[in-house]
């Protein structure tokens, strides 16, 4: 299983340092979110996604799906596969693909111009695709949120996705048998606790309590780190000295 976090396609210290916007591409023809979807790699590259699944709605999450189903599109080829809960597809009805901040996709695609085609997603019910098993897990966010577990043959990989601390993930990972990596946000650094609270995200005292939840080893790629704070949550989790601990680069891929 490769997994590689998308760039943002906003610069070369973008690509390289900051996490403006989300998206893994898992062996090139599956996405977990749309952030950057859209802005990274050439059309003939993205037209190998055929499978996006998003965590919720939330714009650096979803930013850039518009701008890839436009780049993918081949008439008369089958549309792309987009997954999300019940909140998350109503979202993208109601708040993008309205004809006022895009196009109607949806409608268009039901219409026969097959722009894509979507998918509800069930809590705990796994979809396969692309050789993945990919089951959608409920995390503690500020809107209805999906974390998901990615398996192939050889490995488990965890993404819980925007979080704050959360249990139900934690417990289906520690059943696991080739469990590899946990990609594992810490968005502010600790003094701005009150406010990860409020928006239901992590900081680094908080990422080390949720490694804690964990009863095996793994690497834990620590991603999701706002970009005005980046070097005092990345000191700020170097020193907490907690074992398999990494910062996420995007552009570089990950083989589990």
């Amino acid at each position: 299983m490769n997994i590689t976090l998308a760039p943002t396609g906003l610069g070369h210290d973008a690509q390289t340092l900051y996490h403006y916007l989300t998206t893994y591409l898992i062996n090139d023809d599956v996405a977990i979110d749309a952030g950057s979807l859209g802005f990274a790699g050439s059309p003939a590259e993205q037209t190998r996604v055929r499978h996006v699944f998003l965590s919720h709605s939330h714009i650096d999450h979803v930013a850039s799906l518009p701008i890839f189903l436009e780049n993918v599109f081949d008439q008369g080829a089958a549309p792309v596969t987009v997954y999300g809960s019940a909140e998350v597809l109503d979202s993208l009805q109601r708040d993008v693909f309205n004809d006022r901040l895009w196009p109607d996709f949806i409608g268009m695609s039901r219409k026969g111009e097959s722009l894509l085609r979507l998918h509800p997603l069930v809590a705990g019910q796994a979809v396969s695709c692309g050789g993945l098993s990919i089951t959608p897990v409920p995390v503690h966010h500020s809107v209805p949120t999906f974390g998901f577990i990615v398996e192939d043959a050889a490995a488990a990989v965890v993404m819980p996705g925007d979080t704050g601390p959360t249990e139900e993930i934690w417990h289906r990972a520690n059943r696991l048998a080739n469990l590899k990596a946990i990609f594992l946000e810490a968005t502010f650094p600790d003094e701005q606790a009150r406010l990860a609270d409020i928006a239901g995200h992590l900081t680094p005292k908080l990422f080390a309590g949720e490694v804690r939840k964990v009863n095996r080893p793994a690497r834990f790629i620590a991603v999701h780190i706002k970009a005005r704070f980046q070097a005092q949550v990345i000191a700020e989790l170097q020193a907490l000295a907690l074992t398999g601990f990494e910062t996420v680069r995007p552009g570089s891929v990950y083989r589990f």
